[in-house]
């Protein structure tokens, strides 16, 4: 088996609605994305003969991702009030609201989720929200 892998960065804030614990709070992390990609053979011909994919393309990809989620607020659907949402937007901050609890646990899956949509042979991905504490998806 053939396994690359690369890894990008975004910075964004979140907050787990309902924990008993200090990340109930809003605040940031410096999130890193490690994706890796694995294949039994080698791209046998063509330009990118001897390759599982092509680094630039699994960078492109992964790096786009990221930026999608940097310098924003991600939230879970349900999780602020309407008025809470309208002074966000009134101030023209970012958020994004997505369809689960932003945990580490669930990027690691969204983000498997969306880069094999994309048609990547994505093994597993691991989303670290410190430099100790990762959660990881693979199938």
């Amino acid at each position: 088996m053939y396994i690359l892998k690369t890894q990008a960065s975004f910075d964004s804030a979140h907050f787990l609605s309902g924990y008993n614990g200090k990340c109930a709070n809003i605040h940031g992390h410096h999130w890193i994305v490690e994706v890796e990609v694995s294949q039994e053979k080698l791209i046998e011909g063509g330009e990118k003969r001897g390759m599982v994919i092509d680094f630039g393309d699994l960078k492109k990809a992964v790096r786009r991702l990221c930026d999608s989620y940097d310098h924003a607020l991600i939230h879970e659907v349900g999780t602020l009030r309407p008025e809470t949402i309208a002074a966000f937007d009134s101030e023209g901050f970012r958020r994004i609201e997505i369809s689960c609890r932003p945990t580490a646990e669930n990027f690691a899956k969204l983000f498997y989720e969306e880069l094999t949509r994309q048609g990547l042979p994505v093994s597993r991905v691991t989303v670290y929200e410190t430099p100790d504490n990762c959660a990881c998806y693979e199938v």
